[in-house]
This record gives structure tokens, C-alpha cells and sequence, in this order.
């Protein structure tokens, strides 16, 4: 059945989708592998949509794969397709324009956190409908990290308490993100660290770790797994 997208909802969220996924082996598009006989799209798309702030999602997908997403979004949900670009940056920024300015929360989703729990969606847009301007769900690192010199050399331990692990969705005032993307910044992982390069306090909330990134063959197995539980 087709999700139903909130009409008087503020939220639009983007979802890249457009790169090649290099460490998942060989194939489709990273976000067009299976995942329990569902693409990893499919399953991200769903999540969000039942978020109840969600008033639309917008997808970037590879330029030759453009009506094919849209015909396989179509039965999940109400789901706008644009031509992703050569960058993640790019994508976003095309993404970004299918959005109305009355919209003002913007949430950029990686289609590889598939398993997002729709609470978390709705936690990082409360927290940008409280007053922040950039938010992002953070879990804390557990493992012991060290510092490495070129030579494979130990130079130090890292206090890890002060160290956070990033997921997405990351929040953001509609006119914030706007900002960032026509300030021509050079190009970054997330949108966040874009945002952060421009002076914006970002701000964290606790993130999930049902919201784990699928990046390897093993993130593949592992999700299959939660599937089962969740």
C-alpha cells in the first residue's frame, strides 16, 4: 500500500541516491542493491514516509536511472525524482531546488541507513522546530581510538568521550541549507560539515542503531538480521 504523505506537514527530506556504493562489491547502485529482496531505497523511503511531519521526500537518483526509481518509488510512496549530480554536493543542491520555500525543515537522509527508525526522523525535525538551525543524531564511539603516524606508529589515544559517530537524517532550517549550498563551499561528506564550515552551530541528538550506515557486504548481512528482530 502507498504511503500517505502529511500535506500540512514542514518537513522535506533528501535522499542522495545517485552514487556507485564502490565498497559494496561490483553491481547496481549502492542504493539499488537488495536488502531482503527490497532495494536499500526502498526500504529508506518507507521509514521516512511514516513519519508523520514528512510532507515530501525527494529522491536524486543516477541520471539513467531516473525513471526507473521513479516507477519503483511509486508504489511505496508520493516521492519526487530529480537527476542526481557528479558530487553528493550536487544531488543535494538539485534536490534542494525541487523544494518550496514554505517548507522549512530540511532533513538529508542517506538511502544506505535504510533501517531508520521514523521516531528519529521526527526527533531531529522536532529538534530544528525548537530553534536549531542544524541538527544531527549522534551516537557515542565505543571503541578505543587511536592516533597513527605514517609509519603505522601509535602517536596517542584519543579521549573518546568527547568523540561522536554521525548518522542521518541531519535537520536543518530550510533557509540554512539554501545558504550553505549557494555559499560554493568546498565539498564534504555530509551537509552538516558544510553547514558547520559556515559558521552555523550544529547541534546533536541521540541518534539509533537501527540507523547503522550499509556500507559492506557484511552491513548487508547484519541488516538482514535486524529485519528479522525489528
Amino acid at each position: 500500500m502507498t504511503a500517505q504523505l502529511n500535506a500540512r506537514g514542514d518537513v522535506a527530506v533528501l535522499i542522495p541516491a545517485a552514487g556507485s556504493g564502490v565498497r559494496l562489491g561490483p553491481g547496481a547502485p549502492k542504493a539499488l542493491r537488495l536488502l531482503a529482496g527490497e532495494p536499500l531505497l526502498v526500504h529508506a523511503v518507507r521509514r521516512v514516509a511514516a513519519a508523520p511531519s514528512v510532507r515530501m521526500i525527494v529522491v536524486a537518483a543516477p541520471v539513467s536511472e531516473v525513471d526507473a526509481v521513479r516507477a519503483l518509488l511509486e508504489p511505496v510512496a508520493p516521492v519526487v525524482v530529480v537527476a542526481g549530480g557528479a558530487e553528493r554536493q550536487d544531488s543535494v543542491a538539485a534536490m534542494l531546488a525541487a523544494v518550496p520555500a514554505e517548507v522549512e525543515i530540511v532533513l538529508v537522509h542517506d538511502a544506505a541507513r535504510s533501517l531508520t527508525p521514523p521516531e528519529l526522523v521526527e526527533s531531529v525535525a522536532a529538534a530544528v522546530r525548537a530553534g536549531h538551525p542544524a541538527v544531527i543524531p549522534v551516537l557515542p564511539v565505543v571503541d578505543t581510538i587511536k592516533e597513527v603516524g605514517p609509519d603505522e606508529t601509535v602517536l596517542g589515544t584519543v579521549d573518546r568521550s568527547v568523540l561522536r559517530s554521525v548518522q542521518t537524517p541531519q535537520g536543518f532550517r530550510h533557509d540554512v541549507l539554501a545558504a550553505a549550498h549557494r555559499a560554493g563551499l568546498d565539498a564534504h561528506t555530509d551537509d552538516a560539515g558544510m553547514v558547520e564550515k559556515s559558521g552555523t552551530p550544529v547541534t546533536c541528538v541521540p541518534g539509533s542503531e537501527l540507523a547503522m550506515k550499509i556500507t559492506r557486504p557484511l552491513d548487508l548481512v547484519i541488516a538482514e538480521a535486524l529485519l528479522r528482530v525489528a
